[in-house]
């Protein structure tokens, strides 16, 4: 379980934050870079959360996607109510809250020496991505590194910038798939699980890292199944209905866990049986 303590020492009082810099990247989704008003590191790793707040909206749970270096750090946000409207409308130098940052991580150094998968849908590249650029960060000390990325279309890609970079590396395996192609789309058409079979997986010595929508779980776990991934090599991020982020509420239960805290990250090996989890 994870330790959920804020710099301040409190769990429950917010940190006052600056957005520093916003970067739109879809039509749906915004980058924000944060720093905390203290000036200290968020002290976030990859895969954690943040409880973030504007006064009279309300708090969400947003994932943390850069590497736990600096002292600011990274969310993208999704404009889907009250909350995340209103932040699309900030500007730089307006303040909001942080709490966090909360629950379970992608244990990245405990895959040294393995090989590494990450496979992705969507915005699930957001809370994979400091993981992905931490293993990069340090790509000497990991076996073979591959990076699967599914998005709808074209034009829902998220860190565009990133994505070309991680193509051009010789020593990571990019693929990339849309669902549905454009005409300005030339690369890969089809679902994420498509491209499993295209690389080569040692199934022993892969530590596999997962996430994206409900649905893709369930295919691309058939999927390493299939090539006969231990279940202990798999991890996964779940995202239930999370509101404190310090388990007090109840909404983010899956049948005895709590997402915000025994989660979001999860060994699959630990919720296989558990019904409703995946």
């Amino acid at each position: 379980m994870a330790q959920n303590l804020t710099k301040s020492g409190d769990i429950y009082v917010p940190q006052i934050a600056t957005l520093v810099r916003k970067e739109r990247l879809t039509e749906l989704e915004t980058f924000f870079e944060i720093q905390l008003e203290s000036n200290q590191p968020l002290g976030h790793r990859p895969g954690q959360f943040v409880m973030v707040s504007l006064p009279g909206l309300g708090e969400a749970p947003i994932s943390v996607s850069s590497r736990p270096v600096g002292n600011t750090f990274e969310l993208v946000v999704r404009r889907i109510g009250r909350l995340t409207t209103a932040m699309h409308r900030m500007e730089v130098g307006d303040k909001l809250g942080i709490r966090g940052p909360f629950g379970t991580d992608f244990p990245v150094n405990t895959f040294r020496g393995q090989d590494v998968l990450f496979i992705c849908g969507g915005i699930g590249l957001v809370p994979v991505r400091g993981a992905i650029l931490e293993v990069l960060a340090n790509r000497a000390a990991y076996g073979h590194v591959a990076i699967l990325y599914g998005t709808r279309g074209p034009s829902e890609r998220l860190f565009v910038d990133d994505l070309a970079r991680w193509k051009a590396r010789e020593d990571v395996t990019f693929l990339e798939t849309v669902d549905r192609g454009s005409d300005a789309w030339d690369g890969n058409v089809g679902v994420i699980t498509t491209l499993i079979p295209k690389i080569e997986i040692a199934p022993e010595r892969t530590a596999v890292v997962v996430c994206g929508p409900p649905i893709m779980y369930k295919f691309v776990l058939m999927e390493l199944y299939q090539q006969n991934v231990p279940k202990e090599n798999i991890y996964v991020s779940l995202e239930r209905r999370m509101k404190c982020g310090v388990g007090k509420c109840g909404h983010c239960q899956i049948n005895g866990l709590y997402t915000c805290l025994d989660g979001p990250v999860f060994r699959y090996a630990d919720v296989s049986d558990v019904r409703e989890a995946i």
